[in-house]
């Protein structure tokens, strides 16, 4: 018999300095049987970083075709394709290909991971990568908060730059983002 997924609930106080954003955001996600706690965060950390209404979350790990997140306009075009973790370079080249108008997004667990994913693409001659945001999170942060399992989770979230601070439960954390690109 498979395990089911486990859902979370993050009550988040978001704000993006450089966006002009302060909101306050209930989200609930689906943590697939195969997906670590860092991962889960992974995910949340994005939503917020790229926050807009109608933002999302996709089937991911369920289907490795479609976003982990995703934003559509009103008439359902999507405008925002977002996957988290560690795409195969083609498989991105190929969903940028498919989304033309659409903003897309890898976000890496680690530096690390951004690396190799920049070196495999550039090693198979992916040239169409270039409009492809590659961002990495501190592996560090979201191993922090992942010490804690807790279906339930309540934090404030900010981001100045390519930084974001975050306190949970009295704890203060913060890490940079990296980006870079093909």
């Amino acid at each position: 018999m498979a395990q089911a997924q486990v859902l979370h609930d993050f009550d988040l106080a978001l704000s993006h300095v450089d966006r002009g954003i302060d909101q306050r955001l209930s989200v609930r996600t689906a943590r697939h049987p195969s997906e670590t706690l860092d991962r889960v965060w992974a995910r949340v950390l994005t939503y917020c970083l790229f926050w807009e209404e109608r933002l999302v979350f996709g089937p991911g790990l369920s289907d490795p075709d479609q976003p982990d997140l995703e934003a559509t306009d009103l008439t359902s075009v999507r405008t925002l394709w977002i996957r988290v973790g560690k795409p195969d370079p083609a498989r991105v080249q190929k969903a940028a290909d498919q989304n033309g108008r659409a903003r897309i997004a890898v976000v890496f667990e680690s530096p690390q991971r951004l690396d190799a994913f920049v070196a495999a693409a550039r090693e198979a001659k992916l040239t169409r990568l270039g409009r492809v945001e590659l961002i990495a999170l501190d592996p560090e942060l979201t191993s922090a908060l992942a010490r804690v399992e807790d279906r339930r989770a309540k934090a404030q979230v900010t981001f100045v730059g390519d930084h974001f601070y975050l306190e949970r439960a009295g704890k203060s954390l913060d890490g940079p983002i990296t980006r870079a690109s093909i």
